[in-house]
């Protein structure tokens, strides 16, 4: 590889790697909605996902992912106490799955509806996520 290819190619490498962290700050921008939806889907994605999910969220929060944090965190603690009732245990598992899905569905339509019964106690609960 000659000099001039050699520049050639770090100077496009260059203009790439600006191209990508323009998308990435446009990407995680509060003041762009989708920026919340994507953490809110994460959120839904194991624990893991949720993990990650408060990290970007807490770098650039929105409105909308703070919402769906605290509704993940509801649901898998209730989920995880339910569960260790063993008379119960798998209408347990059941309900806090339903409750599961219906989150994910509203994340992923990006509105904000709290899940039935449990949901307001969740955004009270856990308001400082």
């Amino acid at each position: 590889m000659s000099e001039e290819e050699k520049k050639d190619f770090g100077d496009k490498a260059e203009e790439a790697a600006k191209d990508f962290q323009e998308d990435v700050k446009e990407a995680f921008d509060p003041k762009n909605p989708e920026s919340g939806k994507t953490v809110a889907i994460i959120a839904h994605l194991t624990i893991i996902g949720w993990i990650i999910a408060i990290i970007m969220n807490s770098s650039n929060k929105t409105e909308i992912g703070s919402f769906y944090v605290r509704q993940v965190l509801g649901i898998g603690l209730l989920g995880l106490v339910l569960g260790i009732i063993p008379v119960i245990n798998l209408i347990a598992w059941i309900f806090p799955f339903i409750l599961w899905l219906i989150s994910l569905i509203g994340a992923i339509n990006g509105t904000q509806k709290p899940v039935f019964l449990v949901g307001e106690h969740f955004q009270k609960w856990f308001k400082s996520l």
